[in-house]
């Protein structure tokens, strides 16, 4: 079991900034080589190695505060974007959550059917496991880089995953509310993983290369701009 590491008082001006953001610090002492870092809705986690100083630990959760604020703002977006994709949804006023009905896109078209969050995510799942197969086909010559394994997940915090070892990935089962040209942006991102498994300079120029117009899907996915019937 991992140790949880009590509060430092040197820590503590980190802490307010930020408790001030919305988001509490778990610093824990793991069997690992370096420092990580793990930002999740309101949680930072940080892992250290049991050899590194307090003053270590210190140092680089003071180097990383700046993004973690940043990217929560950034991560929360996502999330209520993904939780509740369609901007003009609405629940039927006295139903239980279970008979809840939302207006519903289908690759960005907004179609004239209601079905309850259960219906649209069987439906959004079958839709997206016929596409599949024809964009990772399309896509992986392009980037150069061929996942073993393609899965479908329903994800409240991101569009997709990618375990670059055993070169696994993962597409949420919201992506179809989208126009498909985000399905294959997400695909692409997670194809570039393979080759970079940050975010680096290098990563996002491979994106580039791959997909020159990957940022108007990447804007969309993330709000930044709106869908037009």
């Amino acid at each position: 079991m991992p140790s949880q590491t009590p509060p430092l008082d040197d820590h503590q001006p980190l802490r307010r900034r930020l408790a001030e953001a919305g988001i509490a610090l778990e610093i824990t002492r793991k069997r690992v080589k370096n420092i990580n870092f793990r930002l999740r809705p309101h949680i930072l986690s940080v892992s250290a190695p049991h050899y590194a100083s307090d003053k270590q630990v210190m140092a680089a959760l003071a180097r990383r505060i700046q993004w973690a604020i940043a990217q929560h703002a950034v991560l929360l977006k996502r999330q209520s974007l993904i939780q509740s994709p369609l901007p003009d949804s609405h629940s039927t006023k006295g139903s239980s959550p279970s008979n809840n009905l939302s207006v519903i896109r289908l690759w960005g078209q907004r179609q004239s059917l209601t079905m309850s969050e259960t219906e649209r995510i069987n439906w959004y799942r079958r839709e997206l496991q016929q596409v599949m197969p024809d964009l990772f086909a399309k896509w992986q010559p392009i980037v150069g880089a061929y996942a073993n394994e393609m899965r479908i997940k329903k994800m409240s915090t991101r569009w997709g995953s990618c375990n670059t070892r055993a070169k696994r990935i993962w597409l949420s089962v919201y992506l179809p509310a989208y126009p498909i040209e985000c399905t294959e942006y997400v695909i692409v991102h997670e194809l570039c993983h393979l080759h970079h498994a940050n975010h680096s300079t290098a990563f996002w120029n491979q994106v580039k290369h791959a997909m020159p117009d990957y940022k108007r899907w990447h804007d969309m996915l993330a709000g930044k701009s709106i869908l037009i019937d």
